[in-house]
């Protein structure tokens, strides 16, 4: 069946396809940014080389622990590892060298040309929440997702203009048996967005549907060439590599498909509380995870990932949008672009129970965080409500919405001679105003960035209007974006066949739902 539909998209497609084609709506997508300010590194060079000399100390002498796969254990033995168990113990250097052979940056390739992204270098590629079990709205509260409103999700995510990725687990269906529920969420990003998106890794089995989905989407020879998966691959922090995660990595990696290497770190419960020490834990948690991937399949893309909160010592909370958690993101940038590996972190972490004002300043400083550390990859960009637990709709739109400002000051300062506005000053001289001048009337429309979202108007209009909070509006926006959304083209000989897919594979397994 995947052959079958390479060898249809050889031909090109069809007359419905290339009519579907012309007759469907475009919908605008911003470039990935590309910045022009430089990153913000809190690190010196000294405090830089402690902590790489630690994560080594710690990789030679504590190890790492590969849990369940006896095949990662050999290949690290013949590596030049020495394995005691289930633990590994990588020799000074080792995973450095081994790291050595992951690309600096790569594309990742989306159905629709025009939506690639690269990752990597100056870039930032924003993609939304990713994983929540719960979803809230203003007229249902918040309740269990279901697999319509991860289709909502994405609609909405393909209709952002600052959103330049899909995602992955917008939020958790949680109407659908565990085992199939992948499928009917890959098809969701397949068929109803035409941008990048990521696999399932949650059993090493769902991840080799998800590169078989691909072919049929792609072609089985492009999938092997290119890559067009960019997955998440949680590390068990402190210091532990469970099979499932691993067997999700390896089947991405052999497959020349991309996997961001993520400790998952909560200070003070998976990590020390000091910056230092954290920052020690996550490089080596870092190196080993990317090592083994090299191991796997040498060249295959990878992000030094890094998902970092602190906490609170009262309740046993994650807290967003720390200090803390900015240093150590901000080090974390500084440790990846010395490794030479893209970088993923950051993103609308907040901790609160609505999209209110502590969900926005908490995201706010989370947004600027990861623009000015560095980050090339930002997972969560949109949509993270109550510390990851829920995604909200309302929050989805207002983040969506604030990621322009994002791209805005990433642009940098142009110095250039219009720029420079000589001539305005000269033509409106002391005392007087530039709403009229020829460079104000000649920029107006593109001077400033302007919020889709919020409420810039006289406080009798706004109060004449219903008084409407941010809240408000923003279901306002989502209701206009889900009118307004209309579905990519695609070719339908390919749409069938991952309609088949989907149907033979579900047919193939009882439901489970643990």
């Amino acid at each position: 069946m995947v052959e079958a539909a390479g060898r249809r998209r050889a031909r090109g497609g069809g007359g419905a396809a290339r009519r579907a084609e012309r007759t469907a709506v475009s919908v605008e997508t911003a470039r990935y940014i590309e910045r022009n300010i430089p990153n913000f590194e809190v690190l010196t060079t000294e405090a830089l080389e402690i902590i790489e000399h630690n994560a080594e100390t710690v990789l030679e002498e504590i190890g790492v622990n590969f849990v369940n796969n006896p095949a990662a254990l050999e290949l690290w033995r013949e590596a030049g590892a020495d394995i005691d168990g289930e633990r590994v113990r990588i020799p000074r250097g080792l995973a450095r060298q081994l790291c050595s052979t992951a690309p600096k940056s790569y594309t990742q390739h989306a159905r629709n040309p025009e939506r690639n992204v690269e990752i990597g270098g100056k870039s930032l590629v924003l993609a939304p929440v990713y994983g929540p079990p719960f979803v809230r709205d203003v007229a249902g509260g918040r309740r269990y997702a279901t697999m319509e409103d991860f289709r909502k999700f994405v609609k909405l995510g393909y209709m952002s203009k600052w959103l330049h990725h899909s995602g992955g687990t917008v939020c958790e269906p949680t109407d659908i048996p565990v085992n199939k529920r992948h499928l009917d969420m890959l098809q969701a990003h397949m068929t109803l967005s035409d941008k990048p998106f990521m696999g399932s890794v949650t059993e090493p089995s769902r991840a080799q549907d998800s590169v078989d989905m691909c072919e049929i989407l792609f072609g089985k020879e492009f999938v092997q060439q290119n890559t067009v998966m960019t997955s998440l691959i949680n590390i068990n922090s402190p210091l532990t590599f469970d099979d499932v995660m691993m067997g999700a990595l390896e089947v991405y990696a052999r497959n020349n498909q991309a996997a961001i290497i993520s400790p998952f770190i909560v200070g003070g419960a998976m990590a020390p509380v000091s910056v230092a020490g954290t920052l020690t834990q996550v490089l080596a948690e870092v190196l080993a995870g990317i090592a083994y991937s090299q191991l796997v399949r040498k060249g295959a893309p990878v992000i030094f990932g890094a998902f970092v909160t602190s906490i609170d010592m009262n309740s046993g909370a994650p807290t967003f949008g720390t200090p803390e958690a900015s240093h150590i993101t901000y080090g974390a940038g500084q440790l990846a672009r010395r490794l030479g590996l893209p970088f993923r972190s950051a993103g609308s972490f907040c901790g609160s129970k609505l999209p209110d004002a502590q969900a926005a300043y908490e995201t706010a400083n989370s947004l600027n965080m990861g623009l000015l550390s560095g980050v090339n990859f930002m997972l969560h960009a949109c949509g993270w409500l109550e510390g990851g637990l829920v995604s909200s709709f309302e929050k989805f739109v207002m983040d969506a919405d604030q990621l322009g400002a994002l791209h805005k000051f990433a642009q940098g300062v142009n110095v250039d001679e219009e720029a420079q506005a000589l001539d305005a000053i000269r033509e409106v001289g002391p005392g007087g105003h530039y709403l009229g001048c020829a460079h104000t009337q000649a920029h107006f429309k593109t001077a400033f960035w302007r919020s889709e979202t919020f409420d810039y108007k006289p406080f009798e209009t706004w109060d004449e209007e219903g008084a409407r909070d941010s809240e408000a509006l923003a279901a306002l926006r989502v209701e206009k974006l889900l009118n307004d959304y209309q579905q990519p083209a695609l070719d339908p000989a390919i749409n069938e066949a991952l309609n088949a897919y989907v149907v033979e594979k579900k047919a193939s397994m009882p439901d489970a739902f643990m």
